[in-house]
């Protein structure tokens, strides 16, 4: 995933955990604390998922999760739902 259209890494350092996004409705590029993101881990990867609100725009963005995000989310600690 790019880092212009979604998620791109987190940053660790000296600090809790925060997470680089970016709104596709207001374009706008922030960090969000784990507490700010929702995983929804699914049975397929259309079914697997992560979500946030804008802090710009107000928008509930929700955007495809691959394994690499997946693992870089969980082990940032960010709320993780699984279905069956």
């Amino acid at each position: 995933m790019s880092g212009m259209s979604g998620l791109s890494g987190l940053s660790a350092a000296m600090g809790p955990v925060t997470f680089k996004a970016a709104c596709p409705d207001c374009r706008a590029r922030f960090e969000l604390a784990a507490s700010a993101l929702r995983l929804a881990i699914g049975g397929s990867r259309r079914t697997t998922f992560y979500s946030f609100t804008c802090p710009e725009c107000g928008r509930s963005v929700r955007k495809p999760a691959g394994e690499r995000i997946v693992e870089l989310l969980t082990g940032g600690g960010v709320s993780t739902l699984r279905s069956v």
